[in-house]
C-alpha cells in the first residue's frame, strides 16, 4: 500500500514538474489540482492572475477522480477544483479540504459531438438512436466508473433508456481532454464531453445537447486544501470568484456561480 502512495504522490510531481516545475522555484504561488475540462480558462485566468501579482500558478490537470486521490496520497495541492461534487465530498468526507473554503464555482453542460466531417444534427430524447448511429464505431467519454464526465454520460443514456444498446460502443478515457482527442482524430464515432470542452477543439462539432434533466447538475466545486500553507492560496481563490475570472469562464462557456 504504501508503494502505491508512493507511486501516485510520484505521479502527481511528476504531473506538476511537467506543467510548470520551474515555477516553483521562481514564486510562492499556489499548487493547484484541477479538472481536465477546466485546461483552456483556467490558463487565460491564471495568466491575469500572474499579470496582477507577479506569482506563477502552478496547475495540474487531470481527471477529479485521480486528482482527489493524489491529494488522498498526500500530493502538495493548495487549491482543488472538481467538475462534480462528489469527488470533492470524497476528500471533505477524509478531512483533506478546508470546509469554510468550499464553494460551487461554475457550471458546465454536457454535449454529444463527432468529428468536423460528420456534423449531421442528432434530437437527443428518450430513445434517440445513438447506438444505430454509431454502427462499429465508438462513443468516446470519461471512464464511466470514476470520471466525472463518464459517469454524466452514463446517468443520461440510462436516463434516456439507452444505455444498455450503447455501452458495449463506450471508450472510456482517462479525463474529458482525452476523449475529446478521439473525436478530434476520428478514432471514435462520436464523443459525449463538457460543451466547454467542445468549444475549445476546432476540430469537432457540437451535434447534439443532453437535456439538463437528464442527468446530475454539472457543477465544479472549489476547495482550499487542509494541508495549504501557502499564504497565496485564499486571495488566488478569490480572484477565481471575481468578476474578470468570471467573464472568462463565461467567454469560455461555463456558467459562473459563484457570488
Amino acid at each position: 500500500m504504501r508503494r502505491m502512495a508512493g507511486a501516485l504522490v510520484g505521479a502527481a510531481l511528476m504531473v506538476i514538474g511537467a506543467a510548470g516545475g520551474s515555477a516553483l522555484a521562481q514564486s510562492a504561488g499556489p499548487v493547484v489540482f484541477a479538472a481536465a475540462s477546466m485546461k483552456t480558462a483556467l490558463d487565460k485566468i491564471d495568466a491575469a492572475w500572474t499579470a496582477k501579482t507577479g506569482k506563477t500558478v502552478t496547475v495540474s490537470y487531470a481527471a477529479s477522480s485521480a486528482l482527489a486521490k493524489q491529494i488522498e496520497q498526500g500530493a502538495p495541492a493548495d487549491v482543488f477544483v472538481s467538475a462534480d461534487i462528489p469527488w470533492m465530498t470524497y476528500l471533505s468526507d477524509k478531512g483533506l479540504i478546508k470546509p469554510e473554503t468550499r464553494s460551487e464555482l461554475l457550471g458546465n453542460a454536457l454535449v454529444l459531438i463527432a468529428p468536423m466531417d460528420t456534423p449531421e444534427k442528432i434530437e437527443i430524447g428518450p430513445g434517440f438512436p445513438l447506438a444505430e448511429k454509431v454502427g462499429d464505431g465508438k462513443v468516446a467519454t470519461g471512464d464511466v466508473g470514476s470520471v466525472p464526465v463518464g459517469k454524466y454520460a452514463k446517468a443520461a443514456l440510462e436516463k434516456l433508456g439507452v444505455w444498455a444498446a450503447v455501452e458495449p460502443k463506450i471508450a472510456g478515457a482517462a479525463n474529458v481532454r482525452a476523449a475529446l482527442a478521439l473525436v478530434a482524430r476520428g478514432e471514435a464515432k462520436y464523443g459525449i464531453v463538457y460543451a466547454t470542452d467542445a468549444k475549445s477543439e476546432p476540430k469537432v462539432v457540437v451535434v447534439g445537447t443532453f437535456p439538463a434533466g437528464s442527468h446530475p447538475a454539472i457543477i465544479y466545486p472549489v476547495a482550499i486544501t487542509k494541508d495549504s500553507t501557502n499564504a497565496d492560496a485564499a486571495a488566488y481563490l478569490a480572484f477565481l470568484k471575481s468578476a474578470e475570472a468570471a467573464k472568462i469562464f463565461a467567454d469560455e462557456g461555463f456558467t459562473p456561480l459563484a457570488k
